[in-house]
């Protein structure tokens, strides 16, 4: 894997900077000191301009020649360091979208002096740059590949700057105390405290608070930004199938087949409510002697162990003659093997279902177990799939999402929020039994680093690496 130097290199970069293939138009992406140099030796303004002495953020009209060949007619946009992206001197071509002309630029301009650019390298050269912080860049990528409504508003969020505006806060005001308690040891012999001990416990009962409070929006963060994964339990030719294409309708994102036996999973995306979730269609549980189907009832309780809600399915026709028995053997063995999953029973066919026979079994299901979400709907008719709807995102804590809190959805920053809590969690156990300020002070340094860590204020060539390697080329 490329690893990342540390130093800046000023060489001119290029890339891509829309998806690869034919469309209308293509962005080609250059930066760096000799960026617009390098622009200008392969462009032909239509009113005879140097592209060296125009103003930043500018837009302008001509031809990419080479010799005497024309390329393309382009629209050049011009930004001069530091204001730009990159924080270096930056050009944008945009041209027409083949593919052939796509290639044509890029391969003269590589023949003029630039580099292909790595995957993430232009974000990389922003946050050397100082124009965004680490946890900012790495919202870069979150946003570029959010697909719903949540994700991208936790990704801007952290992209403006407020996760990192909490963390630097809470860094600068530790780092206060920290040069305070250094100044202490100083002056060891005078025996004085310049740090005055009750305003340091109360900043680290506030740092606490706050940690806590990130580290457990991660739950939250982490199903909003991956999906939040539901098991749909039942048995073949309930209408699981009829339920998730009432579910999907025109909200449909994603849907794939999972290769593998008819009796495999299928898996199938959709947004509800601007949260993402991922419906895993699934074998029913019941006893059986076949082999094939012990298979897939295996599979089906390895499934429910990755879901995050459990949505058992039945065919209410059954019910009529068969009544709520073999409903009540499967949501036994889910309560016994899962008993902190939320489990929702959907009862589908309601239209057929007597009303006197249908508030009879909700009766009989919640009163013997009242944690039981029980729902009757017609998936074919689509009725209560709405309530459904508003089920499953019940199950979602949305409420900091509304109230614009800060949510970690990374999972390296949750990583350094537990090391740095362990850490401040050592401070406040130091203070209140007297350890000496050498000691104190050695656990507020690595909190400090872990905090560090997060923004990028500590950072290293594998650690930039790691990140940035994960970026789309021409970002």
């Amino acid at each position: 894997m490329h690893k990342f130097p540390v130093m800046i290199q000023n060489d001119s970069i290029v890339a891509l900077a829309t998806p690869s293939g034919a469309g209308a138009i293509a962005i080609i992406r250059i930066s760096g000191e000799n960026a617009i140099a390098i622009g200008n030796s392969v462009f032909r303004s239509i009113k005879n301009k140097d592209l060296t002495k125009q103003k930043s953020h500018t837009l302008h009209l001509g031809h990419i020649i080479e010799g005497q060949k024309t390329l393309d007619e382009v629209l050049i946009s011009v930004f001069k360091g530091p204001n730009s992206y990159t924080g270096e001197n930056t050009i944008e071509i945009s041209c027409h979208g083949s593919t052939y002309i796509q290639q044509q630029i890029i391969q003269l301009l590589l023949r003029k002096g630039c580099r292909m650019a790595d995957a993430g390298e232009f974000t990389l050269r922003a946050f050397l740059n100082g124009k965004l912080d680490l946890s900012q860049a790495e919202a870069v990528a979150d946003l570029i590949s959010s697909d719903n409504e949540a994700s991208h508003q936790i990704a801007m969020q952290q992209m403006r700057g407020g996760f990192s505006n909490e963390i630097a806060k809470l860094r600068e005001e530790l780092l206060n105390f920290a040069s305070l308690i250094e100044l202490e040891l100083d002056f060891a012999e005078e025996d004085v405290e310049f740090a005055d001990r009750t305003q340091f416990h109360e900043l680290l009962n506030r740092i606490e608070f706050v940690l806590k409070r990130l580290i457990d929006s991660f739950a939250v963060g982490n199903v909003i930004k991956n999906g939040i994964p539901v098991a749909i339990v039942g048995e073949p030719n309930v209408g699981k199938s009829t339920l998730l294409n009432a579910l999907l309708n025109e909200e449909r994102a994603i849907v794939s087949e999972i290769a593998g036996t008819t009796r495999d999973t299928i898996e199938d995306e959709l947004v509800i409510g601007g949260i993402g979730f991922r419906f895993i269609d699934t074998a029913g549980i019941r006893e059986t002697q076949d082999v094939v189907e012990s298979i897939g009832i295996k599979k089906t309780f390895e499934k429910i162990e990755q879901a995050q809600v459990v949505l058992l399915l039945v065919d209410g026709s059954k019910l009529i003659v068969d009544g709520l028995a073999p409903i009540k053997i499967e949501i036994e063995k889910i309560k016994n093997k899962y008993p902190l999953k939320p489990l929702v029973v959907i009862i589908n066919k309601k239209d057929i279902i007597p009303e006197e026979m249908i508030n009879n079994f909700h009766q009989e299901l919640t009163t013997e177990n009242n944690q039981l979400s029980t729902l009757f709907i017609s998936a074919k008719q689509k009725i209560g799939v709405d309530d459904l709807k508003n089920e499953l995102l019940s199950f979602v804590n949305t409420g900091a999402l509304r109230n614009n809190e800060t949510i970690v959805t990374n999972t390296r920053h949750y990583d350094s929020l537990l090391k740095a809590l362990d850490e401040i969690q050592k401070v406040k156990f130091g203070l209140e039994t007297n350890l000496s300020s050498d000691l104190i002070a050695l656990d507020i340094k690595e909190a400090l680093y872990q905090f560090g860590l997060i923004t990028g204020q500590v950072s290293n060539d594998e650690l930039l690496g790691n990140i940035f390697a994960n970026f789309c080329i021409g970002k």
